[in-house]
């Protein structure tokens, strides 16, 4: 399978300081899914084994894929808002939530997130990108 080129997100606005820890998570993830919106689905399992192992380069690729596969893990289109907008939906904070309990090791809680919403043939998957997106963009 040929890769193609990722094309560089933007990093985060840096505005005022965010209102939430995770909000450069969620401005990424955001900018992510507007650049993504209009390609193909690829397939999760296929995108994981195609990142690769350059943190920057898998930061971006993560998000691209997490935000191109989310669709297909939920069963329904994800709905995120403009980059820069202060609401949130619940897609986005689910997102946000289960990062948040990931990164803290609150097993528990990301179980049930994930059980809530995700099939379990594709919760590796969401980890794996979720983790590598966030994980990533505190490099920046």
């Amino acid at each position: 399978m040929p890769m193609t080129q990722i094309a560089a997100l933007p990093a985060p606005r840096p505005e005022a300081a965010p209102r939430y820890p995770q909000e450069p998570l969620l401005e990424y993830l955001r900018t992510a899914q507007r650049s993504v919106r209009s390609r193909a689905r690829t397939d999760l399992f296929h995108a994981c084994a195609a990142l690769s192992d350059d943190p920057e380069i898998s930061a971006r690729a993560s998000a691209e894929v997490l935000m191109r596969c989310l669709g297909q893990a939920l069963n329904k289109r994800p709905h995120l808002h403009r980059p820069g907008e202060s609401a949130r939906s619940f897609d986005e904070a689910w997102l946000l939530q289960l990062s948040n309990s990931l990164q803290s090791g609150d097993t528990s809680s990301a179980v049930f997130l994930l059980n809530s919403r995700v099939p379990p043939h594709a919760r590796q998957g969401i980890i794996f990108l979720l983790r590598a997106v966030a994980d990533g963009i505190r490099q920046f």
